[in-house]
Parts: C-alpha cells; sequence; structure tokens
C-alpha cells in the first residue's frame, strides 16, 4: 500500500487537507495508521472530531505511535474518543509494516 486508497471527491477542503497530512507523516508506520484510519473516517467525523483528529496530527510520530502501541500513557489532552477510535482501529486493522 503506497497511500490513500480513498477519492477526496465530495469532501470538503479541510478534510481533503487531513486525509492529505494524516499520509504524509514522515515515518511509513504512521502513514499507515493514521492514513488508513482516514480513508475510513474522514467523512464521518463530526466538527468537534475533525478538531480532535487534527490535534493528533499535528503530535510527532514517536509520541503517538507510544499512545498506540501503549509504551507510554496518552497525553491527557489527547486522551479522547477519537484517539480511542484510532487506537481501536489499528488493533482490528493492525498494519505489516514497523517502524525501522
Amino acid at each position: 500500500m503506497t497511500g490513500t486508497t480513498r477519492s477526496v471527491e465530495g469532501l470538503d477542503p479541510r478534510r481533503r487537507r487531513a486525509l492529505y497530512r494524516s499520509w504524509r507523516r514522515g515515518t511509513r508506520e504512521m502513514d499507515l495508521i493514521m492514513g488508513r484510519f482516514a480513508d475510513a473516517e474522514i467523512d464521518r467525523l463530526t466538527a468537534a472530531e475533525l478538531d480532535l483528529f487534527e490535534a493528533l496530527i499535528e503530535r510527532q510520530d514517536r509520541e503517538l505511535f507510544s499512545w498506540i502501541s501503549g509504551t507510554e500513557p496518552v497525553a491527557p489532552e489527547c486522551d479522547t474518543q477519537v484517539f480511542a477510535r484510532l487506537k481501536a482501529f489499528h488493533a482490528a486493522y493492525p498494519t505489516t509494516e514497523h517502524i525501522g
């Protein structure tokens, strides 16, 4: 998998930007985690949930990955319903690539 499988057709500019940024994280593992979640959920997020998702996009890959993998506690301001959905999505559909 090299990137998004979702069309941006029908998405408003804010959601398009979030989808793009989800797939351009910096590390392949986080591209796959965030990008696949965005492919599946970006059009279902409410405006408030999109705010929370955009806040997660701003976090560093290493930090976000440690929260998802459970090796570090989640920062309180990021321990949201959207983060829980992201983590559950990754658990249900794990990637086969790993950070090297």
